[in-house]
C-alpha cells in the first residue's frame, strides 16, 4: 500500500491503493472404475429305462395203449415240455451342458492442471487534478 501526495505538480490523494499479483492453480483429478462379471451355466440330464420280460411254458402229453385179444399190447407215450424265458433291459443316459463367463473392467483417469496468473490494481478513491474516481 502506498500513499502518493503529488503527481506532476498536482495534488493527488489516494484513499487506498494496492497493486500486486495473484497466482492460482487448479488441480482436478477424476477417476472412474467400473467392472462387470457374468456367469451362466446350464446342464440337463436325460435318462430312460425300459424293461421287458417274456415267459412261455408249453406242456403236452399223449398216451396210447392198445391190447388185442391174443394178449399182444402196444403202448405209446409222447410228452412235450417247452419253457422259454427272456428278459430285456435298456438304459439310456445322456447329459449335456454349457458354461460361460464374462468379465470386463474399465478404468479412466483424467487429470486437469491449470495455472492462472493475474495482476491486479485496486483503489478506493482518487482525488486530484481534473478527475475524481471513487469505488462504490
Amino acid at each position: 500500500m502506498s500513499d502518493i501526495d503529488t503527481y506532476d505538480g498536482a495534488d493527488v490523494d489516494y484513499g487506498h491503493y494496492e497493486a500486486g499479483e495473484q497466482h492460482d492453480a487448479l488441480d482436478q483429478l477424476h477417476q472412474e472404475h467400473a467392472s462387470q462379471a457374468d456367469y451362466n451355466n446350464e446342464y440337463a440330464v436325460y435318462e430312460q429305462d425300459h424293461a421287458a420280460a417274456e415267459n412261455t411254458s408249453f406242456q403236452q402229453g399223449h398216451n396210447v395203449q392198445w391190447t388185442d385179444g391174443n394178449g399182444a399190447s402196444y403202448s405209446e407215450t409222447d410228452y412235450t415240455n417247452y419253457n422259454h424265458s427272456a428278459a430285456e433291459t435298456d438304459h439310456v443316459f445322456a447329459a449335456e451342458g454349457s458354461e460361460s463367463s464374462y468379465t470386463a473392467e474399465y478404468d479412466e483417469l483424467d487429470e486437469l492442471r491449470a495455472r492462472f496468473d493475474a495482476a491486479f490494481v485496486e483503489g478506493t478513491a482518487f482525488h486530484g487534478g481534473d478527475y475524481e474516481i471513487a469505488a462504490r
